[in-house]
Parts: C-alpha cells; structure tokens; sequence
C-alpha cells in the first residue's frame, strides 16, 4: 500500500501544479465518475484551506476543502469537496483524510461548529466521524444529500 502524506495549504499558497491536481482530481470524481456535469470551480477556493494527500512521487490521490465561517454556512466552518481517487478506496484513506481535515480544521477555527453537506449513501461514514444528521434532505445535481453538523 501506498504511503499517503497529507498537507494543508491556503488557496494563495498552492502551486499552479497542486491546483490543477486539485481540481483533475475533483473532477475525476464528481463530474466523470459520477456523472455529473456541474461547475466545480464556485469562487470558495479562494477563502479556504486545501487538505491534499499524495503519495511519496507527489500524485495527488485525496483531497478537502476547508472553508471560513460564512463562506459556505452561517455559525459554521465547513469541510467540503472531499474527493478520494479510485486507487485509495477502501484501504482505509476516505476516514485518514477526514480525521486529518477535522483535526486541520478545529486549528484553523477554533471553537466554531463544522457544517457538511454530505452525499446520503456516506451518512454512516460521517456519523463514524462525530458528524450528526441534523435531518435536512436536499438534491444537489440530482443527488441526494444531507446536512450533518458537528459540535
């Protein structure tokens, strides 16, 4: 298995290479793989911190983004665009990154509540975490979604 090393950057410290990486990777993800044509890049990037877990050659295979309260959510920060490549599903990875981003996420923050908006079928992943469904269902890109808050 791959040994996957994690950073955490600000948008105005990424190089032009992790940010094309960043976004190929999302992309992979959310518009490819899941079939979903829709405007990643929303203006967020640009307030928030970036997680990005790469292997020991520098290939991106994970990645978040940590966002200021009021970007996404009143009263909250937020952990979005959590993208894992195929390569490290299932080993374990998805729950590295988030615990990572968590951790990353309190420093940055402190004290301040942490707002999802995550895919349905992931809710016990997230409940695994600490997350909470607050119980708002919504379709974003003809997916299901729920909100999920933790304390």
């Amino acid at each position: 298995m791959t040994t996957i090393n994690y950073t955490c950057t600000s948008f105005e410290t990424l190089t032009v290479k992790e940010l094309y990486d960043i976004m190929r990777l999302r992309q992979e993800v959310f518009v490819v793989e899941q079939n979903c044509p829709y405007l990643d890049a929303d203006g967020k990037d640009l307030y928030g911190f970036h997680v990005m877990g790469k292997d020991d050659d520098g290939k991106l295979h994970c990645c978040t983004r940590l966002l200021p309260q009021g970007v996404s959510y009143d009263g909250f920060v937020s952990i979005g665009r959590v993208a894992n490549s195929l390569d490290v599903r299932g080993t374990g990875e998805g729950k590295r990154l988030m615990n990572y981003s968590i951790d990353k996420i309190r420093v940055l923050y402190p004290g301040i509540p942490i707002k999802i908006g995550a895919q349905s079928y992931l809710k016990s992943f997230y409940e695994s975490l600490g997350f909470v469904d607050i119980g708002i269902p919504y379709l974003e890109d003809g997916i299901p979604h729920i909100i999920m808050v933790m304390e």
